[in-house]
């Protein structure tokens, strides 16, 4: 093999990767081959002689981050993990590639090996996270100084992340931010799935990055010393940097090398074979010479001096209690109660948000540019901008995507407790993000406000219907709608306490009455709760979330003068209800009626087959918040007349 007679050269560095990814792919018969070998030597040179990194130390808290934007070039990530020493993945994890209980996953995920930075696949996103891991460290650096925190983001992207249209967003605000700790290596191999990228975009990239305010180079993504030099150029800037990396798909791969071919399918054992003498590879496959093994692993120490370093000023440092404990510990979530009222529970949650920034430096907010709107700002919250980047709420502008990713970003990077607000209905927009914050376990906190038809003659492009049940549709996501400032409160304790799941808070425009009084236990911990007893012999259970569990409680208060006994059940959880079903609150004998602003699918799950649920199974209108309930007969009088009906 070529340069093992003495110390292993770049190349057969580059090349060890690229005999890992055809190895596996083979091995497997599925994946992705052409990317790693296309990028294999930009990142030998950035894994080797730039990123700030300890193979032993996989956490580090002022480490380099690397994403993997183009997620499905996976194999780049777990060759270089590999490589470097991490304790996984093994050889043999790298043999089962792809399959059942391998941590190598088809595309990286970030709860199954360490040395993974986020999960990514869905391209654009992981470009879009790493600018809430930048924000996050300006922030920190802020905080803590160069002492604690002085780390780079690195981010491998691909033609489709920059198609995407988050990447858009993204690289706007990053721009607009200034984040100059961001790199964004991009594949420009000019081929997708389709075949060349000239079938579907003619857009100059670059030109686009500069006008958002970033700096601009660009390599021959095979030459070290052109790779050297772009990256020196994106360390110096002050801006955020997008590097052009002009490589060949699938390099070294005789006939499929520069062709979709080599993108997403498996290169068959000729080629293979081919492409592993062109390239001087004469290792049987999943095997990597010691000497060579030894030079990257090497490379994986590299970064053991600097973490010991860092430890020590760690050690020394008067804040180092509180860098821990950002870091480390589960956050006290303090008492947040406010005094009970008539209003609406964005307002409550405004007040709710007061007592909690102030209790926990963790939480960083922001918002969509619907900040008056959503109430997520508190009056003394300082801004973060480009040169206050200590401040804790981030204005995001018209960017509900890039909003959500990004605090996806910043939740992974560690320290910050993100939360951003915009309307319910344009969760719609941020629906792919809100997925990963689920499927990484992210403690991200959704503040969607305007929750149903109630928000009124702003009508039905603003007003949601099927957006709260598909919400609780999504694996792992916790949907709360409470239905006063107390259970407002009570939610966002859960939510704060949850650092595993992360929250949507749907919260109302209009205002709502006061239904407990505040203090107590947090009732709402168990998804939901008897609210009010039936007087008479119980007939009728009304389970109700947000501002129709008021409604339910004069329907019940209507039926009950007519001698028919009703439950109240406030469910501002069904998501934590259903978790652990109490039995004793949906009793056999009852007639079980749920009362929500939105679509009734999904209600059978609590209602059963014979019950009735009264919800918006349309698009709404411009109209009053009144006239519209009165017209989608969400009123206790038309609830309580149905009811009578089907008892006879």
């Amino acid at each position: 093999m070529v340069g093992l007679a003495g110390a292993a050269t770049l190349a057969d560095m580059a090349n060890a990767i690229r005999a890992l990814a055809m190895d596996a792919v083979e091995a497997a018969q599925s994946g992705h081959p052409g990317m790693p070998m296309g990028m294999a030597d930009v990142a030998t040179v950035l894994a080797t002689e730039v990123l700030k990194f300890d193979a032993s130390a996989p956490r580090w808290p002022d480490r380099d981050r690397l994403v993997l934007s183009a997620g499905h070039g996976s194999m780049l990530l777990y060759a270089l993990l590999y490589l470097t020493g991490y304790d996984r993945p093994t050889i043999d994890d790298i043999r089962r590639f792809r399959q059942l209980g391998s941590p190598c996953a088809g595309h990286p995920e970030v709860t199954e090996l360490e040395g993974v930075e986020m999960t990514t696949g869905p391209l654009g996103q992981g470009l879009a996270s790493a600018v809430g891991m930048a924000i996050a460290e300006r922030h920190l650096n802020a905080l803590f100084g160069d002492e604690l925190v002085d780390h780079r983001t690195f981010v491998i992207a691909g033609d489709g992340c920059l198609m995407e249209g988050v990447s858009h967003e993204s690289a706007g605000l990053a721009g607009h931010l200034g984040l100059g700790r961001l790199i964004v290596l991009f594949d420009d191999n000019g081929i997708s799935i389709d075949g060349p990228t000239s079938l579907a975009t003619s857009e100059d990239h670059a030109a686009r990055f500069a006008a958002a305010g970033w700096h601009v180079a660009a390599c021959d993504g095979h030459d070290p010393a052109s790779i050297r030099q772009a990256l020196a150029e994106a360390l110096a800037d002050p801006r955020p940097s997008l590097v052009c990396c002009r490589t060949v798909i699938g390099y070294g791969a005789p006939t499929k090398a520069g062709t979709e071919t080599a993108h997403g399918s498996p290169l068959g054992a000729a080629e293979v074979a081919a492409a592993k003498q062109a390239l001087g590879w004469t290792a049987p496959p999943f095997e990597i010479p010691r000497a060579l093994l030894e030079r990257w692993r090497e490379a994986g120490r590299r970064g053991e001096a600097a973490r010991r370093a860092w430890q020590a000023r760690l050690a020394g440092h008067p804040r180092a209690a509180e860098f821990r404990a950002r870091h480390e510990e589960p956050i006290a979530v303090p008492d947040l109660a406010i005094p009970a009222g008539p209003m609406a529970t964005r307002k409550a949650s405004e007040l709710v948000l007061e007592r909690a920034t102030a209790a926990i430096p963790q939480l960083v907010g922001g918002s969509a540019d619907l900040t008056g709107s959503n109430n997520t700002k508190p009056r003394d919250l300082p801004v973060f901008t480009r040169d206050r980047p200590g401040g804790r709420y981030i204005h995001y502008g018209v960017r509900e995507f890039g909003m959500a990713a990004a605090m996806n970003g910043m939740a992974l990077h560690g320290g910050l407790i993100p939360y951003g607000g915009t309307f319910l209905v344009f969760s719609d927009y941020m629906r792919a993000a809100m997925r990963l914050s689920a499927l990484q376990r992210l403690g991200v906190i959704y503040v969607l406000t305007h929750d149903s038809i109630g928000l009124g003659e702003d009508g039905p492009t603003h007003q949601p219907v099927e957006q709260l049940m598909s919400l609780r549709a999504i694996p792992g996501l916790v949907v709360y709608r409470p239905a006063d400032a107390v259970e407002t409160a009570e939610c966002w304790a859960l939510a704060l306490a949850d650092r595993s799941r992360p929250s949507v808070l749907a919260l109302t425009r209009q205002a709502v009455p006061a239904l407990r009084p505040a203090g107590g236990p947090n009732r709402s911990a168990a998804g939901a709760y008897r609210l009010r007893q039936a007087v008479g012999p119980r007939r009728v259970v009304f389970v109700a979330t947000g501002s129709e569990v008021a409604i339910a409680v004069e329907a019940a208060e209507l039926l009950e003068a007519g001698g028919i006994g009703c439950d109240v059940v406030s469910m501002p959880s069904m998501d934590l209800f259903l978790e652990a079903p109490d039995p004793a609150l949906l009793p056999a004998d009852a007639l079980k009626v749920s009362v929500e602003a939105g679509v009734t699918h999904g209600w059978e799950r609590i209602v059963g087959p014979h019950g009735l649920s009264f919800g918006v199974d349309r698009f709404g209108a411009s109209a009053p918040c009144r006239d519209l309930y009165r017209d989608f007969g969400l009123t206790a009088a038309a609830i309580a007349a149905r009811v009578g009906e089907a008892l006879g």
